[in-house]
Order: structure tokens, then C-alpha cells, then sequence
């Protein structure tokens, strides 16, 4: 099965030619599963949809409680039918909500239905305590949609985290520090099989040659951890978004692109 995380930029930079390029590179990736970030809407459109049906794929996307879209929100796609779960407001540095979202449906795969998460963090590099605070709620909301069968699909949990692996809140997220919640922990899919450094955010990429931050992994892909294995092990990792398509590259983050093995446990592999 193959999952996509990919921060979208929202309308920032020449957002008009880039959404041909994100579509061009969305078409040619082919992912089962995607998971954007910085997704726009207005009142008559509506990024996402605009992919959906491009690519004829099923759509969810975050929305405020009266139900209009988040004008700069998360969107889940998928080839397969796929129901909103939860959308949960992450706090601001004063402890109010924020314009960053969490959001978790389910996706009913041919291998079973299969609960995945995505979200986007706060960006300053003074704020990994924030993070860890949005993450807390990120993980509570995993925890809920997550089954109790422990032969079930565990967890997908992605998005543009803005934290590098060695963070205090990636590591509390990953096993190497003290855990989240209940203890559970996620597998980064690009430590376990991707090749090179990974960066997501690099001044290679033209649409962020001239920023401020050094080049950073900050966008994953992650499993959750136990699971049954082999199913939900990452098997393959890669970079997305990195080649220009008419000479637009469409983003100024690369996206990630997990393939996750589908296979069900059996007596020898428990």
C-alpha cells in the first residue's frame, strides 16, 4: 500500500502554476493513500476536491464545526472509500486553539480498514514544547480510532511535523524518549528503509532556495507500534515533488511516499 504525506504550501509562491505540477506529480506517484497539508479553500473552491477528481480518488478535509472547510487545512485521499473520523484543534503558544488541525478517518482497504492520521505543526524553531503539546492531542486522537484487535491494520500517522528526527518531540514519538500518552510509540518509515538523508526541506528545491532554516527531514511518514507483523512494516521510502514538471517544481517541501507491506499475520510471524 502506498502512502503520501506532502505539505502543499497553501496559496503561497506562484500557487497557480504550481497546482498543475502538484497534480502532474500526484498522477504520476500514483499513491493509494495521500495526506496533505497546507490545503486551500475558499467559499467556491476547494484544493483538494480539484485533486480528487483529478486523479479520481475519494476525499475527506478538515473542517471547522459548522462544517466549511479550513481555509488552510489538512485533506486526506484515497483510492479506496474513506470516512471522516475526527478533526481536533491543536493549541497555540498561549494554550488557545489554533489554525493547525489533526484530522483521522478510516480507509477500507482490500486488506481491511486501516485508521490514518494527519497533521501539521507548529513551524518556529523555538517551539518543540509546543509540539510536544499538539502531539499529545495528535496521539490521543490516534489512541481513540485505534482498534483493540491485534491482528488489525495499525495506525498511519503523517504529516509535515516541522521537527527534525533527533527533536525531543520526534524522539518522544518514536520510542527514544518517553513516550506520548498510553506508551504508544510509531515506527519513522524513512529511518527504517529510506536511502540518504531525506530532507523535506532543502535550498536545493527553488520554491525555498532562499529561506532562512538549514535543510531538514521534517516531514514522515509513521507507523504504529505494536503491530502485527508484517503487517503495516515499511518496505520502501522516497522522495516526492523533488523534479520540476513544466518547470514548476510544486511545493517548498518534498513530499515522502511509504510503500507499507498489507500482509496478514500468521502463526510463524506473531
Amino acid at each position: 500500500m502506498r502512502v503520501l504525506t506532502w505539505n502543499l504550501w497553501w496559496k503561497f509562491g506562484p500557487w497557480e502554476d504550481r497546482q498543475p505540477a502538484i497534480a502532474a506529480e500526484l498522477g504520476a506517484v500514483a499513491p493509494d493513500i495521500a495526506l496533505f497539508q497546507e490545503v486551500w479553500a475558499t467559499e467556491g473552491e476547494d484544493q483538494a476536491t480539484i485533486l480528487a477528481e483529478d486523479c479520481g480518488l475519494e476525499v475527506v478535509r478538515s473542517r471547522r464545526p459548522d462544517g466549511e472547510a479550513h481555509r488552510f487545512g489538512n485533506a486526506i485521499l484515497s483510492r479506496w472509500p474513506i470516512e471522516h473520523l475526527e478533526t481536533v484543534v491543536l493549541p497555540a503558544p498561549e494554550g488557545k486553539p489554533s489554525h493547525r488541525s489533526a484530522m483521522a478517518a478510516r480507509v477500507m482497504t482490500p486488506s481491511g480498514p486501516w485508521v490514518v492520521v494527519v497533521t501539521h505543526l507548529a513551524w518556529q524553531y523555538n517551539e518543540s514544547e509546543l509540539r510536544e503539546r499538539q502531539l499529545d492531542e495528535v496521539t490521543a486522537l490516534a489512541r481513540r480510532h485505534r482498534s483493540d484487535d491485534e491482528n488489525a491494520p495499525p495506525v498511519v500517522l503523517a504529516g509535515d511535523l516541522n521537527a527534525q528526527p533527533e527533536s525531543d518531540e520526534i524522539r518522544r514519538l518514536t520510542g527514544l524518549s518517553r513516550p506520548y500518552g498510553d506508551g504508544t510509540v510509531f515506527t519513522d518509515c524513512w529511518a527504517a528503509v529510506g536511502e540518504g538523508d531525506g530532507h523535506t526541506w532543502s535550498r536545493d528545491n527553488p520554491n525555498s532556495a532562499e529561506a532562512l532554516w538549514p535543510r531538514r527531514r521534517l516531514d514522515y511518514v509513521l507507523v504504529a507500534w505494536p503491530r502485527p507483523k508484517p503487517l503495516g512494516n515499511p518496505l520502501a521510502a522516497s522522495l516526492v515533488g523533488v523534479d520540476p514538471h513544466d518547470g514548476v517544481v510544486g511545493s517548498d517541501h518534498y513530499g515522502v511516499l511509504v510503500e507499507l507491506d498489507t500482509r496478514q499475520p500468521s502463526q510463524e510471524t506473531r
